[in-house]
């Protein structure tokens, strides 16, 4: 229950958050860093994600709403509306990162 309460507050956080601040340090000095929220949820850039995405590291979980999605969305993403998170958390890995996005 605390990692359902946990991973509903980190995605609510991320999505709201609006005050960031850039990191001084580049993962591979070739992109521009992640900007690091207040709110202690860590940001990545698209080509951190892309890079992710193909060693198979992440899950890309779009909370926006089904017509949202229907528009337009991140290839390979699974929808899971924010309403639904708590009640779907099983469908989750454990064994990659998760990013969330709604926007």
């Amino acid at each position: 229950m605390k990692v359902m309460i946990l991973l509903v507050a980190l995605v609510l956080a991320g999505c709201n958050a609006v005050d960031t601040k850039v990191n001084s340090q580049s993962h591979n000095g070739n992109a521009t860093p992640a900007p690091q929220a207040s709110d202690g949820v860590k940001r990545v850039t698209t080509t951190e994600l892309d890079e992710l995405m193909k060693q198979g590291k992440v899950l890309v979980v779009d909370v926006r709403s089904q017509a949202m999605y229907d528009a337009g969305h991140i290839r390979g993403a699974k929808l899971i509306p924010i309403g639904e998170v708590a009640n779907r958390i099983n469908e989750l890995p454990k064994d990659k990162q998760i990013v969330a996005y709604c926007s």
